[in-house]
């Protein structure tokens, strides 16, 4: 369990039963064997790339994305994405609904994960986490001029950063207010002029007949339970992935000001896509 965000009412999860079961069974085998499977190719993968290339992989995330397109196939959760990831240097920021959100982004474009350093050590998703180039960091000021000269390597290198300006997950129908502080460090002199933000709206749209947040997940609801019941319908959901226009940093003063530039962009496209089905 978690503690996050919480609107004080969990959605209410189908019962597996029945076919359910054979389904959780079927696609559970299959999906742990993709996720593993692509692990341990990555990690033959990099013992080579790593040594040629350092912190360029001109190969490792396609195998990451191939997996996650994938496993979204094995979930049934169909993949829709409107606009056009950017090709210039830079970070996406986007809402947060859900684990799922990782298989998500992935699949839609190869992007490197910055997440809190606690991740690290969490069992299977942290050995997943660190063997895709995730970077890990801890949220405070005496920290952030070390954490900025990681951003620096990691941009210029030309990976693409991927952080949830939330702070934590909701229940995916609505974006609570993000949070300024990382985005100081894309102000940085040797940044600010090179690099662009790209903000990005989830919307995951649920089975028929089910909870319209079946999908979040947050607060403190148990990752187990959720897999299950996210592995056992038997008709499909979709997530919408919006790219919205990027936006250059060099336009923007403040941290706060780009931040709030961001936040606007992802309201307004999470919004026009909360009826699509």
């Amino acid at each position: 369990m978690r503690a996050g965000w919480d609107n004080g009412e969990e959605p209410n999860l189908p019962q597996v039963a029945g076919l359910g079961w054979v389904r959780v069974a079927l696609r559970g085998l299959i999906l742990a064997g993709l996720v593993f499977g692509g692990l341990v190719v990555l990690l033959l993968c990099r013992l080579i790339e790593r040594p040629l290339y350092g912190q360029h992989r001109p190969a490792t995330p396609y195998i990451t994305q191939f997996v996650c397109r994938n496993a979204l196939r094995v979930i049934g959760l169909r993949l829709r994405v409107t606009g056009t990831p950017m090709t210039a240097r830079g970070v996406v920021v986007a809402n947060h609904s859900s684990w799922l959100d990782i298989f998500v982004l992935n699949a839609a474009k190869r992007v490197y994960f910055v997440s809190k350093s606690e991740v690290a050590s969490w069992p299977g998703i942290g050995w997943l986490a660190r063997a895709t180039g995730t970077v890990f960091i801890e949220r405070t000021p005496a920290l952030a001029r070390m954490q900025t000269e990681l951003f620096k390597e990691r941009l210029l290198a030309g990976h693409k950063l991927l952080f949830f300006p939330e702070g934590t997950s909701t229940d995916g129908l609505q974006v609570i207010p993000f949070k300024t502080t990382l985005f100081q460090a894309f102000l940085d002199p040797d940044l600010k002029e090179e690099i662009y933000v790209q903000p990005v709206a989830l919307n995951y749209h649920a089975p028929a007949g089910v909870d319209a947040r079946f999908y979040g997940w947050w607060g403190d609801m148990e990752f187990a339970t959720h897999l299950l019941a996210t592995l056992a319908p038997k008709r499909s959901g979709a997530v919408n992935v919006t790219y919205c226009p990027p936006l250059r940093v060099a336009d923007y003063d403040s941290r706060k000001a780009l931040a709030a530039a961001c936040e606007s962009a992802v309201r307004q496209a999470h919004g026009a896509n909360l009826s699509i089905k």
